[in-house]
C-alpha cells in the first residue's frame, strides 16, 4: 500500500507551523502527529535546487528513499520531506542513509530495520579490486 498525498498548499503549511523539523544537509524532514490512523507524506522541492529536470530528479529519488523506510502502519502523521541543494546531485542510496538517520532522530519507526524485513534494494556499488 502507497502511502496518502499531501496535495494542497495549507496541509504542507499547518506541518510546517505546528510540526517539529529535522535537519540534514541533503534533506529537512517535517513530522507533525495527527489524529488520524493513516500516514500521509508530502514532497517539495524549490526552485532553488534548479531547474524541473532537477526538481523532479530530486523528487524520485526522495521516493525511492522513503519506500524503504517508511512503514505505513505507523499510525497517524503528517511527514513533510523538503529537499536541499544536493539532493538531485546524491544517488538513492545515499539519500537512504539520510532518510535512516532522520527517522531515528525523529523517533519514527523504520521499516528496514525490523527483523525479517528484506534489505535495501539499492546498495551502494560494489567495487572490484585492481589486479
Amino acid at each position: 500500500m502507497r502511502y496518502r498525498p499531501i496535495r494542497r498548499n495549507g496541509e504542507f503549511g499547518r506541518v510546517y507551523a505546528r510540526g517539529k523539523s529535522y535537519v540534514n544537509q541533503a534533506l529537512v524532514l517535517y513530522v507533525l502527529k495527527t489524529r488520524s490512523k493513516r500516514t500521509r507524506v508530502g514532497l517539495t522541492a524549490t526552485k532553488k535546487i534548479g531547474h524541473a529536470v532537477q526538481r523532479n530528479r530530486a523528487r524520485r529519488v526522495m521516493k525511492a528513499a522513503i519506500d524503504e523506510h517508511l512503514d505505513y502502519n505507523i499510525g497517524g502523521y503528517d511527514l513533510v520531506f523538503v529537499a536541499r541543494g544536493m539532493t538531485p546531485r546524491l544517488k538513492s542510496w545515499q539519500l537512504s542513509a539520510i532518510v535512516a538517520k532522520l527517522f531515528a532522530q525523529a523517533g519514527l519507526p523504520d521499516k528496514a530495520k525490523q527483523p525479517g524485513a528484506k534489505p535495501p534494494a539499492t546498495l551502494p556499488p560494489v567495487r572490484k579490486p585492481e589486479a
